[in-house]
């Protein structure tokens, strides 16, 4: 006998020894309880999950919570054949849950914002999500964290009440159609009809755009030196984004140039007087290089001298 513990109450109240043997099976128990933990949910996920036909991150989401539920039982079983009973943990459990609320609640509001991503699933294993600036796919959620590996491949450990208590994009979450859209303007004076023409054709002939919905084009804005239109199309794979753009760019730069339709960047004329009253307005000549030169009655003036605009 290791030592001893009491059983019942009053009358009843006895001494329960606890043998050498009883710390064995307690050891055994533990053992069986990892190896259960660590290859079960495996087991279940190759020869049941696979073979059913479940959403993106179920199967995770049960084998994880499967190994909980292992854990939680081997625990509470290790500590009964140990003789320590939930009458004798009660008040050291009541003592520790104040004392961890505050010097670890952001370690338990981690594990139980875990938790509930399991249950609630708004974001699941292979999602494509974005959290502030930072975007990428979903490859782990554990206890504490959620692991995202981005677009550069790097993994990024985010805390599990992020998700919960803040606002995130989860692109995949229901469906991966999502729209792209191309803004850009053309010089005034342009034919606006043929310019739509050929941004619907550009999104209409490239087969990463889905024909439903359909492509639209929106003349909104008279800028101050562009026609400003915008191009909207959808794709069914996050993947197509930018290659579409990309594609469609190209369309539109080469039928552009074979129309004679300029797309527009942002010009500024400035115009000065001095104190004769002859009025300088300074031209912009070489976009590139901004430099600027002051003509007088529309020949260059001498006064004031070439200057570069900042």
């Amino acid at each position: 006998t290791l030592y001893e513990y009491t059983s019942g109450t009053g009358a009843n109240m006895s001494m329960v020894p606890i043998s050498i043997g009883d710390m064995l099976g307690a050891l055994i128990i533990i053992g069986i309880t990892f190896a259960l933990a660590r290859n079960l949910p495996g087991l279940l996920e190759v020869f049941v999950l696979s073979k059913l036909n479940l959403a993106q991150g179920s199967a995770y989401a049960t084998t994880t919570l499967l190994s909980y539920v292992i854990a939680g039982v081997g625990f509470v079983s290790t500590l009964s054949t140990l003789g320590v009973s939930w009458d004798k943990l009660q008040w050291l459990v009541a003592a520790l849950s104040v004392g961890l609320g505050f010097g670890m609640q952001e370690i338990f509001a981690n594990f139980i914002s875990g938790i509930m991503i399991l249950f609630e699933r708004p974001v699941r294993i292979g999602d494509t999500i974005t959290i502030g600036n930072l975007s990428g796919t979903v490859s782990k959620i554990r206890i504490r964290a959620t692991t995202i590996t981005d677009f550069d491949r790097k993994d990024i450990i985010v805390p599990n009440k992020t998700f919960i208590t803040g606002q995130l994009i989860n692109w995949s979450l229901t469906d991966t159609i999502t729209r792209v859209t191309l803004k850009l303007g053309v010089d005034y004076g342009s034919d606006l009809d043929l310019v739509k023409e050929l941004l619907l054709k550009a999104a209409r002939e490239n087969p990463r755009v889905l024909k439903e919905p359909e492509p639209h084009v929106y003349f909104l804005n008279f800028g101050e030196s562009t026609l400003d239109h915008e191009l909207r199309m959808h794709v069914r794979d996050l993947g197509d984004r930018n290659p579409v753009l990309d594609e469609v760019n190209r369309f539109i730069n080469r039928e552009f140039k074979k129309q004679h339709i300029n797309i527009s960047f942002r010009q500024m004329e400035v115009y000065l007087k001095n104190l004769h009253g002859q009025e300088y307005k300074l031209v912009p000549i070489e976009p590139e290089t901004k430099t600027i030169v002051p003509m007088v009655d529309g020949k260059p003036a001498q006064e004031p001298p070439a200057a570069k605009l900042d």
